[in-house]
């Protein structure tokens, strides 16, 4: 099957700090040692892939995040190897593996369809968190530096001192509500951050976006709570709140940052909708 397919491999060469640029020599070194035909694209990618069977992308969120809003109507089946600081998104699709093992899973895989969200006429896949998760963003270069989960962690614990709620008026066909919130995060994955569990029931492929809330928190509690809340066991707690659905409306007291699959975004009033089965990932 493999001797069948024309490969497209798209690297993100700022990825990772250069992992992304290692992973794709790897990778097609691997191709050429079995005689299957690839492209390898390093930085400027084409204009389309319809000479292709297949486009493997390596990077991490914000490299996918980019190549869906720049190919939105591609059909090609789709894979994502871990290249970035973060991979939410590959870790959803392929767990912890490394790029080996991710090679062994792709290689086999059937197509199958996944779910996208469109918030403000943009395309995501991980989901977009408004307030505090888009103060944490503005703390990237902790992230860059170290990298992953670890980085994103120290960007939590700087902002979670000083940061004041901001009030939200949040609709959907099942929900509503107009009050001070300290999260809001509308995923379609399980973890954000680098492995941050915020949206723990989220699923990739059930034509539904997860939205979970917190109520405004002291500091103390802040503290107290946050290591629940990595691991994702905070669902129950009485402070938040978890729906699931297909449209929300959300808008802001003033305008205010976010991130949408760890890119920031800013604006005083969000339109997001999930796309069913957008894209054919390889998983």
């Amino acid at each position: 099957m493999m001797l069948e397919r024309k490969i497209a491999l798209i690297v993100n060469p700022l990825a990772g700090k250069g992992k992304a640029t290692q992973i794709a020599g790897l990778l097609a070194g691997k191709l050429y040692h079995h005689a299957v035909e690839y492209t390898l694209f390093n930085g400027e990618w084409p204009e389309h892939f319809n000479s292709y069977t297949d486009a493997w992308i390596i990077g991490g969120d914000g490299t996918i995040n980019y190549f869906i809003n720049k190919y939105p109507d591609i059909t090609i089946p789709l894979a994502l190897f871990k290249g970035g600081t973060g991979d939410d998104f590959a870790c959803a699709l392929y767990g912890e593996v490394d790029w080996k093992q991710q090679l062994d899973l792709i290689v086999a895989a059937s197509a199958k369809p996944v779910d996208a969200g469109i918030c403000n006429g943009k395309l995501f896949l991980v989901g977009a968190g408004l307030g505090f998760e888009g103060e944490i963003l503005k703390s990237m270069n902790a992230i860059r530096l170290i990298g992953g989960h670890f980085g994103y962690y120290l960007a939590v614990l700087r902002k979670i001192f000083g940061f004041k709620e901001k009030r939200f008026k949040i609709s959907s066909d099942d929900f509503n509500c107009d009050e001070k919130l300290l999260l809001v995060e509308i995923n379609n994955t399980r973890q954000t951050g680098g492995g941050f569990l915020i949206s723990p029931k989220a699923v990739i492929n059930d034509g539904l976006l997860d939205l979970v809330i917190s109520k405004p928190l002291s500091l103390l509690q802040r503290l107290k709570y946050l290591p629940i809340i990595e691991k994702g066991n905070h669902l129950s707690l009485p402070f938040i709140k978890h729906v699931t659905g297909t449209k929300f409306s959300i808008e802001c007291e003033q305008i205010i940052s976010g991130h949408m699959d760890g890119e920031m975004i800013t604006g005083i009033r969000f339109e997001l909708e999930v796309l069913k089965g957008k894209f054919q990932f390889l998983y």
